[in-house]
C-alpha cells in the first residue's frame, strides 16, 4: 500500500513539474494597468511580451517625459512568436506621464496598399480614443526610441521602428 501511494505521489509530481515548465498562453486579450505608470492591452498569444514591454515602462519612467504622439515598432523575439511569425508589433504612446503599450500579431498584408504600420497605428488609435493627447514633446520620439533599445538590449531582442509609407514609396507619385 506504502509503495502505491509512493508511486502515484511521483507521478504527480513528474506532471507537475513538466506542466510548470511550459508557458501558458492565453487565447484572450490581456489588460495591464497600473494607476499612474503604465497600461498595457496585449492581442491574445502575447501575455508572454509583458516582462519586456514593463521593462520599456520602467526605462521611459527614467526619462520623465510626459506626452508623444504614437510610435509603432517591430520586435522580433523568438520566445513570444511562433516557427510562422517573425515578430509582434508594439505601439508606445505617452499621455499626462503614462506610457501606454499595445502590442499585436501583424495581419496578413493583402493589398498593396496595406501595410503593418496601418494596422498597427488604427489599433492604438482605437485603444487610445478616450484619452486626450496635451502638448507633445519634440525630443520624445527620440527618447522613447532610447528607452525600447536600452530595453531591447538587455532582453537580447531586435526592434526596428516602423513608420508611416510617404507617397513616394507607395508609388503614388504622378
Amino acid at each position: 500500500m506504502a509503495e502505491l501511494f509512493l508511486i502515484s505521489m511521483i507521478v504527480t509530481l513528474v506532471i507537475l513539474t513538466i506542466r510548470s515548465g511550459r508557458p501558458v498562453i492565453l487565447e484572450t486579450p490581456v489588460i495591464i494597468h497600473r494607476v499612474g505608470k503604465y497600461h498595457i492591452t496585449l492581442a491574445p498569444q502575447l501575455n508572454r511580451a509583458q516582462t519586456f514591454i514593463e521593462q520599456v515602462a520602467v526605462e521611459l519612467a527614467r526619462l520623465k517625459l510626459s506626452e508623444s504622439d504614437t510610435q509603432i515598432f517591430a520586435v522580433y523575439d523568438e520566445k513570444i512568436c511562433s516557427a510562422g511569425e517573425k515578430m509582434y508589433l508594439l505601439a508606445v504612446t505617452l499621455r499626462a506621464g503614462v506610457a501606454y503599450f499595445q502590442a499585436i500579431m501583424p495581419k496578413a498584408i493583402l493589398h498593396d496598399g496595406d501595410s503593418h504600420y496601418q494596422t498597427m497605428s488604427a489599433f492604438a488609435t482605437a485603444v487610445l480614443h478616450d484619452i486626450p493627447l496635451g502638448d507633445v514633446e519634440k525630443t520624445a520620439p527620440d527618447l522613447i526610441e532610447r528607452g525600447l533599445n536600452t530595453a531591447a538590449q538587455q532582453a537580447h531582442l531586435t526592434v526596428i521602428p516602423q513608420r508611416a509609407k510617404s507617397a513616394s514609396e507607395e508609388g503614388n507619385v504622378g
